[in-house]
């Protein structure tokens, strides 16, 4: 791509990323718990029982709620805790594999379900280091701005990476944009906001493999990926943040607490209303009051209303406790989360349990169903680093495992009422005190092999077994 395309891209494209960073940052905010309701206070959520001038209503305490973060946590815990199992066919493949993912791959992707929660979507750029290596990384969904074809495949075309970065010698940042179609990868540096300044950057550094050292910096570099080495994990068919849809009822919520705060400091301010006070200093009144619980008055005669009135503020309790309760179930309901208090009750059944997660599986679901498209695609890019011919047709399957709490009780009873039935693959899978069911298979064998009448599958041996009874009842009559 030349420099003037480049210009013109970057131009054309610098209002939708504009929009994208305005919901990005907003998501993160929540995520932070620095809600709309503290924007007043830099973000942090601050008690204030004398923010305001009204002697009335003085107190303007304004404290951040963090329904959203607990949800999106929730999830990445629940769906992304334990890394999905990744099986090409061979296990020699599904070894090597597991070698070049390696021990993060789970960590990478629990922290890949929180930003694609907060972005819509998130990144991962995939490369070949120069000691040989095959690597991947998260990268900022802010960062990224896709190019598409526009036929019904949507297939990738090009990826634009901005992002800002400090020069050493000026104190001042300036940003690298970073264009990597399926060939190349091109980076250009942009001086200021106009993208006119726009010029090649020579950062990349050419190395001689056999000669081991550098040998110059370059602006082009061909990857060679045959693909554009970026992999789209998308939240929704939408590309929508989570936050969408519980924003209004969180701020609602937020609206509803602190009021209630506000009016539990105001409450306590009692004002007094003096009529025909007998004095003309307040001071003189407070020091009566305290010294000789009396207070001096004027009179006007008959029909004379002197005296102290008092104005406090009611609170409608009831009210506001039943629209909390009903904004923060439906928070959790819209969120599709699990609220934590509904665990009260430890002896809740298999079923129970199994109801409270409905909402929170659903949407795990769904997200899984866009990653696995996804990691897939990784699985075929290691594939094709690791040599192997048919990378792009052989068939992947891929196992999740939901991390929740469970009814171990009710897990085995239905172990064990269909083992005779089942597998026993699938048997170790299920069994609720087996953490590592390919181990528990591997263990079942070596005592079977050590003691081949140990077990409950002894069908075939059970000939046998007989035999050595009828030996043993013939030796003890002889």
């Amino acid at each position: 791509m030349d420099l003037k395309t480049m210009q013109d891209l970057v131009k054309q494209s610098a209002s939708s990323r504009a929009e994208f960073q305005n919901h990005y940052d907003e998501a993160l905010r929540y995520y932070s718990a620095s809600n709309d309701i503290v924007n007043r206070n830099n973000g942090r959520s601050q008690l204030n029982p004398d923010g305001k001038g009204d002697p009335l209503r003085r107190a303007d305490n304004r404290v951040s709620s963090n329904f959203y973060q607990l949800m999106v946590d929730q999830e990445a815990g629940y769906l992304a805790t334990t890394a999905p199992t990744i099986d090409v066919g061979k296990d020699g493949d599904n070894k090597l594999i597991g070698q070049v993912l390696g021990d993060d791959f789970g960590l990478a992707l629990s922290n890949t379900v929180v930003e694609s929660s907060n972005a819509g979507r998130a990144w991962w750029h995939y490369w070949v280091d120069r000691d040989g290596n095959f690597r991947y990384a998260l990268v900022p969904a802010d960062q990224i701005t896709p190019f598409y074809a526009t036929n019904l495949d949507n297939k990738l075309l090009g990826v634009l990476r901005s992002y800002k970065e400090l020069d050493p010698d000026t104190g001042k940042y300036y940003v690298v944009h970073e264009y990597w179609n399926d060939n190349e990868a091109q980076f250009f540096k942009q001086l200021s906001s106009n993208p006119l300044t726009l010029e090649p950057y020579e950062r990349v550094a050419l190395y001689d493999a056999t000669a081991g050292f550098e040998t110059g910096v370059t602006s082009t570099i061909e990857h060679g990926m045959g693909r554009v080495p970026f992999i789209e994990f998308p939240k929704n068919r939408q590309r929508l943040s989570e936050l969408h849809k519980t924003k209004g009822l969180i701020d609602a919520y937020d609206d509803i607490y602190n009021g209630f705060l506000n009016d539990l400091d105001d409450v306590q301010q009692v004002v007094l209303v003096l009529k025909n006070f007998g004095g003309t200093k307040l001071d003189t009144f407070m020091d009566d009051l305290k010294k000789h619980k009396a207070i001096k008055f004027n009179t006007a005669g008959a029909g004379d209303q002197s005296g102290v009135d008092t104005l406090q503020i009611d609170i409608p309790t009831e009210a506001r406790t039943t629209a909390l309760q009903t904004t923060k179930s439906n928070i959790f309901l819209y969120g599709q989360g699990v609220d934590p208090a509904n665990f009260e009750n430890s002896n809740a059944s298999g079923v129970a349990i199994k109801m409270l997660y409905s909402h929170l599986e659903l949407k795990a679901s769904i997200t899984e169903a866009n990653f696995r498209h996804s990691i897939n695609d990784l699985t075929r890019a290691i594939m094709r680093y690791l040599g192997i011919s048919d990378a792009d047709s052989r068939p992947i399957t891929q196992t999740w495992t939901r991390t929740r709490v469970e009814d171990d009780l009710s897990r085995a009873q239905i172990v064990a009422t269909v083992a005779n039935f089942t597998s026993k693959k699938a048997i170790a899978k299920a069994n609720p005190i087996v953490t590592d069911w390919q181990q528990e298979l591997k263990d079942e064998e070596e005592e079977k092999q050590a003691d081949p009448f140990a077990g409950g599958d002894d069908e075939p041996f059970q000939a046998d077994r007989e035999e050595q009874e009828d030996k043993e009842d013939k030796e003890g009559k002889e």
